[in-house]
């Protein structure tokens, strides 16, 4: 085995590289290997989602009675039943949460207004929007900064095989939930649905972790969990429920798991993830149902459908037809834009957050004045219009919901824009897309407001508080929508309702880039299937207008944040290459039956987490690769210190003896085995270890004169972490060296090969 002392500097697998991508464009050459978590730059992992065939896993899998694989399967309907349950639970507790403490607030200025204390009522509206921002800043900033931000980009990257720290952890869980109750009720133009996508990852992971010696959560059966393959099933169904319990969707969460979420699909986790949103489905109507009596405080108007326009009548021409394609090509190139300068303020905002938590809150305190100055100040520039006659009993509306708020206006009279800006996000899009209120909003009202949210949207993004980004997109989308319904009047037939809910999706289609997900999801949010061929249109035209442009918004994300993360297809370039034009060494293997001191010299030096292992002579004719080795089972077996004085096969019967395959499962929410827990004395140094029971004798492997296109849809396809480069003739070493995710990132590549075009 060949070592070198210089190993950390050109390490290219180890997760020690020095070059760290940063959000701030100054730093080009960055690696793979550390990304951004919160504001914080942190080491990040690939997961192993291959099965590891060593001696041991094989025993353990012939061991196997029917019993034991019944209650495999079995415990992994009870989990996602777990799943669903916990993510119901939690939604309905958010929804309920948000719309007590955002009435509780707005009853209040609503008082102090009809009393005539106009600044009283600002101060108060401001205050408690700013105290609520600050303890939702403080949760982000002092206890978990991975929690900031919508989180499903980093739930994507995980479902594509990135492990990065602490972003399923359970202080994760606590800050998604309680900071989005309270950023959500602040005033921010943010949504919840975001971070009910990562609450429910988070509470998947939770359940898959295998049991915890910590918590003395070490029942036979959770051993089965205790590896990266089931845990990433789980977490799928967990990002579904959460979108199921974020929209009352359950089949679009299917869908936006397996279009956006999810890089590995196959039939059985389709039923899992369809079984785990229905029992949210389920859960929420029992909840809704229940406080449709006032037990819930101010929640509980609704059902399952949020935004229900079924009432609308749907009859369209073909000059609504030309109306339609302008609204998604129009959507298009704003939800480009949108994306654009998203891109731009979180560049921005992270040289603000990596000063420290104080200039976290700071930032979140600045922003929250300005919501709370848009929202309030603007209703004043907004004339005040007068109650239709056929709705005299209900205009204006006095409380916290409703289409015509009074504001500052006379008696009889409503403030078009106070009616939007005056409500929860879900009240303002419910305003919106209600078709029976032609003539509402003035055109100034929705220009106005279109313009106040798109801008909000913007700024608001980045910021240390849980924030999702389908609220703010949805609500400027509407409005836009709206705006042209208005604008169009007579001259189509459908209506401004209609037209508000069409804008809505070629935003949701111009910044999200999916389509067949987003479509199923409007349709279950408004009730309407007579959309349908309007909504596939419209979603089509603006997601491909914007794909001229840019990429979706949580592809740029991923990218911003330094995730490694691999995409269905190979790169133009990577034609020209193959798979040995990518490899940097010197590499690092053991011999079958190795010295301890090699072994943990080789730890220390090097943070590989995978490594070729050679037979040699005596143990086989000439020098032939037996297998690879994992970092972590490594260190499983040195703390045992099953070592043996001469250079000898020890066997596996001896190794199954002590240990059971299990014991070198992937270490849950609790620590694996350190290097630094390690104890090895000094004569124990020269010692000798078997590798052969814990090696993967089968691991995947490719010649080294493969494309490197090829080789890089084959490894993303199997979700690998490690993928052997062999010689493709005989008379060279049995591997020329180990691809990992990092090798096929465009940072690597065109740092090899600058002259190389990204695009060709």
């Amino acid at each position: 085995m060949e070592l070198e002392e210089n190993s950390i500097e050109i390490d290219k697998k180890g997760e020690m590289n020095l070059r760290q991508p940063l959000l701030v464009k100054n730093r080009r050459n960055h690696t793979s290997q550390h990304a951004i978590v919160g504001a914080n730059i942190c080491p990040i992992e690939s997961l192993d989602y291959e099965i590891i065939e060593n001696d041991l896993f094989k025993q353990d899998w012939r061991s196997r009675t029917r019993v034991e694989i019944l209650q495999y399967v079995s415990l992994k309907w009870t989990l996602v039943l777990l799943i669903g349950l916990s993510t119901g639970l939690v939604g309905f507790f958010n929804n309920l949460a948000v719309e007590n403490i955002a009435g509780f607030k707005l009853f209040l200025t609503n008082n102090l207004m009809l009393q005539e204390k106009y600044y009283q009522a600002f101060a108060a509206f401001a205050c408690c929007n700013m105290v609520l921002a600050a303890v939702a800043a403080a949760l982000c900033a002092y206890i978990s900064p991975a929690a900031a931000g919508s989180g499903i980009p980093e739930v994507k990257a995980y479902l594509n095989g990135v492990d990065a720290h602490s972003i399923l952890a359970p202080s994760t869980l606590f800050v998604k939930i309680f900071g989005s109750v309270f950023g959500v009720a602040a005033g921010f133009v943010v949504g919840k649905e975001g971070p009910m996508v990562h609450t429910g990852a988070c509470i998947a992971s939770l359940f898959g972790q295998g049991g915890s010696r910590k918590y003395h959560l070490t029942w036979k059966c959770l051993r089965y969990f205790k590896n990266d393959r089931d845990r990433r099933d789980l977490i799928t169904c967990g990002a579904a429920a959460g979108v199921a319990a974020a929209f009352r969707a359950p089949v679009g969460g299917v869908l936006f798991a397996l279009e956006e979420a999810a890089s590995w699909w196959r039939s059985a986790l389709l039923w899992r993830t369809f079984f785990t949103t229905a029992v949210v489905a389920v859960l929420l109507r029992g909840f809704i149902e229940f406080c449709k009596g006032g037990k819930c405080g101010l929640f509980g108007e609704g059902g399952l459908i949020m935004f229900d326009v079924s009432s609308a009548k749907v009859a369209y021409s073909s000059t609504d037809l030309l109306a339609v394609i302008s609204v998604g090509a129009i959507g298009g190139i704003l939800g480009s834009l949108y994306n654009f300068l998203v891109d731009k303020v979180l560049r921005t905002y992270s040289i603000i957050n990596k000063r420290g938590p104080s200039c976290k809150i700071l930032l979140v305190i600045t922003i929250s004045l300005l919501t709370s100055c848009c929202s309030y100040g603007l209703p004043w520039l907004s004339p005040c219009i007068p109650c239709p006659r056929r709705l005299e009993d209900h205009c204006p509306t006095i409380g916290r919901s409703g289409n015509y708020k009074n504001f500052q206006c006379p008696p009889k009279h409503y403030n078009g824009l106070a009616s939007l800006f005056f409500s929860t996000n879900d009240d303002a899009i419910r305003n919106l897309l209600s078709s029976s209120s032609d003539g509402e909003f003035h055109l100034s009202t929705l220009f106005g407001f279109f313009v106040a949210v798109y801008c909000l949207g913007i700024v608001t993004y980045g910021i240390a508080v849980p924030s999702g980004l389908f609220i703010p997109v949805i609500l400027a989308g509407s409005s836009y929508g709206r705006l042209v319904g208005t604008l169009l009047g007579s001259h189509c037939e459908l209506d401004a309702g209609l037209f508000s809910l069409l804008g809505a999706a070629s935003f949701l289609g111009g910044t999200m880039r999916t389509t067949v997900s987003l479509c199923v999801i409007l349709l279950e949010l408004t009730n309407n299937l007579l959309m349908l061929p309007l909504m596939m249109l419209v979603l089509l035209i603006s997601k491909s207008v914007a794909d001229c442009f840019n990429k979706g918004v949580y592809d740029q994300i991923v990218k911003m944040k330094g995730l490694p993360y691999m995409e269905a297809h190979s790169e133009p370039y990577m034609r020209h290459l193959v798979a040995s034009d990518v490899l940097s060494g010197p590499l690092v293997s053991f011999s079958g039956v190795e010295k301890v001191g090699n072994i943990l010299h080789a730890l220390k030096t090097r943070a590989h987490n995978g490594f070729p292992v050679i037979d040699e002579p005596p143990f086989s004719n000439a020098a032939e690769l037996c297998g690879l080795v994992l970092r972590s089972h490594l260190l499983v077996l040195l703390k045992e210190k099953k070592f043996t004085k001469l250079r000898v096969l020890m066997g596996s019967a001896d190794l199954m003896d002590r240990f059971k395959a299990h014991d070198f499962g992937k270490a849950g929410l609790g620590k694996g085995v350190r290097l630094e827990d390690l104890d090895i004395e000094e004569e124990e140094m020269e010692m000798y270890i078997d590798l052969h029971p814990i090696t993967n004798t089968s691991p995947y492997t490719v010649v080294e004169t493969m494309s490197l296109a090829k080789a890089a849809i084959f490894f993303r396809e199997l979700g690998l972490r490690h993928l052997l480069v062999v010689p493709k003739t005989p008379g060279k070493p049995p591997v020329v060296g180990i691809l990992t995710r990092h090798d096929f990132m465009a940072e690597h590549i065109l740092g090899l090969y600058p002259h190389f075009n990204p695009h060709e």
